[in-house]
């Protein structure tokens, strides 16, 4: 019985020996590979790049901004931050100065997008943001720019686009045309070179409506003349509704009076 034991408790001593070996080196396996993140500020890509190697570390190169206290080329900021413990071949990811700013906003509002883009890069700026909104025209076309034109205090080199993009939702608009004074005929050609749909009534105490054949629709509306009628209800236009200067969208109605 006391051989039994003994072998029982030199079993458990081996084992809690070999439980506690190994621990130790999953420890060391684990916390071996853990360095500190050095300060890389205002070092030059080079020399962060060798420092931050021989800890077993990699740069990635994030941002770039214009910086009138760190000079070009050199660390503005870096993440993570000096001190925190992070594991080898962790990648730290730093923004680099470039110096004062010295290159001026082009302006591209109007341009394609394709020649704004070379236009933008022709001066070693990065382009940003490209989003694009329906508008009326060809699709395409710079509306805006972010930075604006010759813009001064800019952060970072880059500018972003706002394009033009053909959409057939979109109304077309149009400011509404005099038509005071026309004939229905002359009146009739005008609106409908902006899409628009002349309707006409006839006021019951013009001259027009004793001697036109639709007096008896006094005040209703009256359809555009026929191919075989092309001269329309007599009289001119005395009253239009919109009148001349107001916004009107292709495919409305104008309603005119003819006295």
């Amino acid at each position: 019985m006391r051989r039994f034991f003994t072998i029982l408790l030199t079993g458990l001593s081996m084992l809690t020996v070999a439980l506690l070996s190994a621990f130790i080196a999953m420890r060391l396996a684990i916390h071996g590979r853990e360095v500190t993140v050095p300060n890389l500020a205002g070092l030059s890509l080079e020399e962060a790049s060798e420092k931050a190697g021989s800890l077993g570390l990699a740069l990635q190169l994030e941002n770039r901004f214009y910086s009138t206290m760190v000079p070009s080329g050199r660390i503005i900021s870096q993440f993570p931050l000096p001190g925190a413990v992070v594991r080898r071949e962790w990648n730290i990811r730093i923004s680099e100065s470039l110096g004062a700013q010295q290159v001026s906003i082009p302006d591209v509002v109007g341009q394609p997008d394709r020649p704004a883009s070379l236009a933008i890069r022709r001066l070693s700026l990065d382009l940003g943001t490209v989003a694009a909104i329906g508008a009326p025209g060809p699709s395409g076309i710079v509306l805006a720019q972010t930075p604006p034109p010759n813009a001064e205090g800019v952060d970072r080199p880059r500018v972003s686009l706002l394009l033009s993009q053909a959409d057939s939702t979109v109304p077309v608009a149009y400011v509404m045309p005099q038509l005071m004074g026309l004939s229905f005929s002359a009146a009739s050609s005008r609106a409908s070179s902006l899409g628009l749909h002349l309707v006409a009534a006839i006021d019951p105490n013009s001259a027009a409506a004793q001697t036109s054949a639709a007096s008896p629709i006094t005040g209703s509306a009256l359809s555009r003349p026929a191919p075989d009628q092309p001269s329309g209800p007599a009289g001119a236009v005395g009253k239009q509704y919109p009148q001349a200067g107001y916004r009107v969208l292709r495919g409305e109605s104008v309603r005119v009076i003819l006295q």
